[in-house]
């Protein structure tokens, strides 16, 4: 155990009174589960002696007690200040697993309305064959199913093993859905095969985006139907009094975090440019007034720390904009397209 922590358990031991090194320890046992080893405790006495943070009072040898100086007291207090202000941060300060993030923002109100747009402009009948690319773990799939029942089709694709092996299982119940592990630049589809493609906040992370859409179209039908639903990172706003250090996070956003990160507002274009016609755009606000919800899709602390690093905000700057966000008000809003893009007969 590090010498540190042998001192803070002390210290936490002595909390409520005077004891000697042995009931100290016993004290120590019932906190943690186990006794320090008897170098580890006399270390440790040595050292908050010396720093002024414990005194003996009297009496003799092993016996001897012991108790917190009103420094000692104070050092603790603050330990216990400063673990309880870590213990309730608001921020997640790891990475979450993919599919459970994918899983988590499916239940969220920013989600909900942006698929209902998607789902609504893709018009799914049934007796569609349709393809959902980049399906992740499978979470629209069932929703997509039942559209096209009973005699449609619903192919779910994805390049990664695990989140196909996933989605997947979700729909091992449903005989007309089927997931597939394939590279949308490389569909496993005849031509003119499909009636509906959608894609999930795909494009903003794929190398091609010229080349995903040259493979929709590929594989549509004559008068086919792809709808697109990607954010622009570019329109995150998060309300902070110094707006230079604000820009500064959503700059390093759409530098450094996301590859294609202003691809809502280019589709339009792109569609276009690969034979698309391009029948309608809705911008999908959403807007964040509970630092944790917003939290939880835009990792907050883990792209400051980013920052940083990457040299957009400095650690004094950094540490203000997180102390600020978490005290509130909050505010944040970022916008996604949902963009509706039509075959047309081929010359």
């Amino acid at each position: 155990m590090r010498t540190n922590d042998a001192q803070m358990l002390v210290l936490s031991a002595l909390a409520d009174g005077p004891l000697h090194g042995y009931a100290a320890n016993t004290a120590i046992e019932r906190m943690t589960g186990e006794r320090l080893g008897r170098g580890s405790l006399s270390s440790a006495l040595t050292r908050l002696r010396d720093k002024g943070l414990i005194e003996y009072l009297d009496g003799e040898g092993r016996r001897r007690p012991m108790r917190l100086t009103a420094a000692g007291r104070r050092m603790l207090d603050g330990e216990i200040e400063a673990l309880a202000h870590v213990a309730g941060r608001i921020f997640e300060t790891v990475v979450p697993d993919r599919i459970a993030y994918q899983d988590r923002l499916a239940t969220t109100d920013l989600a909900r309305s942006y698929k209902r747009t998607a789902l609504d402009a893709l018009a799914v009948r049934p007796g569609h064959v349709v393809l959902d690319l980049g399906c992740g773990p499978g979470t629209d799939l069932g929703a997509l199913a039942r559209a096209t029942a009973p005699a449609g089709t619903v192919l779910g694709v994805d390049s990664d093993p695990l989140m196909a092996r996933r989605a997947a299982a979700r729909v091992a119940d449903l005989p007309h859905a089927e997931v597939l592990v394939a590279d949308v630049q490389a569909l496993p589809v005849p031509p003119c095969s499909a009636d509906r493609i959608r894609t999930d906040r795909l494009l903003q992370h794929v190398a091609d985006v010229p080349g995903v859409l040259a493979e929709a179209r590929r594989v549509l039908r004559p008068g086919g139907r792809l709808v697109m639903a990607e954010p622009d990172w570019d329109s995150l706003a998060v309300d902070h009094p110094d707006l230079d250090v604000a820009r500064a996070y959503t700059r390093h956003v759409t530098d450094r975090i996301v590859r294609n990160a202003v691809v809502g507002r280019q589709l339009p274009r792109l569609a276009e440019q690969a034979g698309f016609a391009v029948t309608s755009v809705v911008p999908v606000t959403s807007v964040f007034r509970e630092v944790r919800a917003a939290d939880q899709v835009l990792g907050l602390q883990r792209n400051t720390e980013r920052a940083v690093a990457a040299g957009y905000l400095t650690r004094r700057q950094a540490d203000g904009w997180l102390d600020h966000l978490e005290r509130g008000p909050f505010f944040a809003a970022v916008t996604l397209h949902v963009v509706t893009a039509e075959t047309v007969a081929r010359t």
